[in-house]
């Protein structure tokens, strides 16, 4: 308790009054918290991990593409610049389990039930939380073992496309094709073999519309020659056939399509949000026993417009904006290609700093231009 100012005091009462009301509720406020279950749990695993020298992998934020103008308007005659990009949060390792307890996780959501051999139903919103922790580590025999991934669908399948209706005066037909083509992206981009083993993503180029020439442009330049500021791996998921092997033939995929207006006033835009995390198990290209694995999300918007209204070519996508998360990547950037993290690398690099975060948990927003480059950790793989 706060004592009164003597009468001498020249601190007006009313003065002094406030100023204990104002300590006493910054005295409650900074009491302490008891942490979540679910931050306990995370921060005694990565304890566990950290005794038995298993050190945590990182967590990267990539640049988001965007083309906010979207397709010009019939009367107008020039387009508009296309592509631009942001300078987002970068992260690569630490070391420290005991900033798990800055992780904000809740209870359990949508994917909280025990692995077991049913794969989860389809995603239909957005999870409420983090999905549960599952048993287990990767093996060659059973990559995505210790992994919420492990009862999620694979491949191309996993990629449901809802049904097609009309949005904003933009016909139910139209519709239909950009959410198949959009499909079709995001399987050429982040599941074709070829691609993920370092081949030009050929395919998913040919779905983008030309009129976005600008854009394109910066997308077959920084394949042909990759730049920290023009990085392929930001749109297209490759890794390094010297370094990497891929293990089993299954990518573990989960995510939601979803269509709504699109901006503007008058109609005749439609939006086609498209958000999907892809779990790749890995092995060194040299051999070996170890197994990790990388986890990437890619957030895809695509703008449908009615042809009557805005230039658009027939049957390409108009990429509005892609934003990307890697998980377990170096901090090597400018090459092209993920690099995933192995035990012997993540013993042999410093300590940075930064936040901890879940790859796997769907349940936040993925901002692809936020914040400057730090350094996180991520608390499982």
């Amino acid at each position: 308790m706060t004592d009164k100012p003597s009468e001498g005091s020249s601190i007006p009462d009313e003065e002094w009054e406030k100023f204990v009301r104002d300590a006493e509720r910054d005295q409650a406020s900074a009491a302490p918290k008891e942490p979540s279950a679910r931050a306990r749990m995370v921060t005694e695993r990565l304890r566990q991990q950290d005794a038995r020298g298993e050190l945590p992998a990182g967590w990267r934020t990539g640049p988001a593409l965007q083309g906010r103008n979207g397709p010009s308007a019939r009367r107008r005659k020039v387009w508009s610049a296309l592509g631009v990009l942001l300078a987002v949060a970068v992260a690569v390792i630490a070391l420290k389990p005991s900033a798990a307890l800055n992780l904000l996780l809740g209870g359990s959501g949508t994917d909280a039930a025990v692995p077991s051999a049913s794969p989860l139903t389809a995603e239909s919103t957005r999870p409420s939380a983090a999905p549960a922790d599952a048993a287990g580590q990767p093996t060659r025999k059973r990559p995505f073992a210790g992994s919420p991934a492990e009862r999620w669908s694979a491949g191309a399948d996993a990629i449901e496309v809802p049904k097609a209706k009309t949005v904003s005066g933009v016909s139910a037909a139209r519709i239909e094709t950009a959410l198949r083509r959009t499909k079709e992206f995001l399987v050429a981009a982040n599941l074709d073999r070829d691609v993920l083993y370092g081949a030009e993503p050929k395919t998913a180029l040919a779905l983008l519309d030309p009129l976005s020439k600008d854009f394109v442009a910066r997308l077959r330049a920084g394949l042909r020659r990759p730049t920290v500021e023009n990085d392929p791996k930001w749109n297209f998921t490759r890794f390094d056939p010297d370094e990497i092997e891929l293990v089993g033939t299954d990518v573990k995929v989960r995510g939601r399509m979803t269509v709504e207006p699109g901006e503007g006033k008058g109609g005749g835009r439609a939006l086609i949000r498209a958000d999907y995390t892809f779990v790749y198990p890995v092995a060194r290209a040299a051999g070996g026993e170890e197994v990790t694995r990388t986890i990437v999300r890619r957030a895809v918007e695509v703008e449908v417009v009615d042809p009557v209204r805005y230039q658009a070519t027939e049957g390409r996508i108009w990429l509005r904006d892609l934003s990307s998360e890697i998980g377990n990547d170096s901090c090597r950037q400018g090459d092209g290609f993920i690099h995933p993290r192995f035990q012997a690398d993540l013993s042999a690099d410093p300590e940075p700093s930064g936040d901890v975060v879940d790859p796997y948990d769907r349940s936040r927003v993925l901002d692809g231009a936020a914040g400057t480059r730090e350094c996180g950790t991520l608390s499982r793989t």
